[in-house]
C-alpha cells in the first residue's frame, strides 16, 4: 500500500501540468509601431526557421520596452528568436544581401557578426521561473 501511493505521488509530481513562468523583457525598440514576433526552439534543426520553433508569440509594440509572460512553456532548454514586424506584413524584412532591415533579438543578447547564430549561441536552460533581457539590434 505504501510503495503505490508513493509511485503515485512521484508519478503526479513529474506529469505535473504546471510549467514555470519564462518572463521576457524587450528593449531598446526604437520604433513605435508594429508587433514583436517571437520564435521559440528546443533544437538546433531547423534553428530560425519558422517550421523549426515549438511556440511563436507576438507582443503588440506601443512603447520602447515590451514584456511578455509565458506560462506554456514546459521546463526544458530553448533559444528565442525575435524581430520588430514594423510593417506588419509577418516576415523579416531583409536587403539583397539578407540581411534584415527589421530590428531583431536573440536569447543570450547574441549579436551576430558574420551571419546568423547557432542554437548553441542562443540557448538557455528553463527549469524555474525566469526573465530574459533582450535588446534589440537595430
Amino acid at each position: 500500500m505504501n510503495i503505490l501511493f508513493l509511485f503515485t505521488t512521484l508519478i503526479s509530481t513529474l506529469f505535473s501540468s504546471e510549467n514555470p513562468e519564462l518572463i521576457i523583457k524587450v528593449s531598446n525598440i526604437e520604433k513605435i509601431k508594429g508587433e514583436i514576433k517571437i520564435g521559440v526552439f528546443n533544437k538546433e534543426t531547423n534553428f530560425l526557421k519558422e517550421i523549426g520553433s515549438i511556440r511563436n508569440y507576438a507582443i503588440k509594440v506601443n512603447k520602447s520596452t515590451a514584456f511578455i509572460t509565458i506560462t506554456d512553456l514546459p521546463k526544458g532548454e530553448y533559444a528565442i528568436s525575435m524581430y520588430h514586424d514594423e510593417n506588419s506584413d509577418n516576415e523579416c524584412n531583409r536587403n539583397f544581401m539578407g540581411i534584415p532591415k527589421e530590428a531583431y533579438g536573440f536569447s543570450n543578447n547574441f549579436k551576430p557578426k558574420f551571419g546568423p547564430p547557432k542554437y548553441k549561441d542562443c540557448k538557455f536552460t528553463f527549469l524555474e521561473n525566469k526573465t530574459l533581457n533582450i535588446e534589440m539590434i537595430n
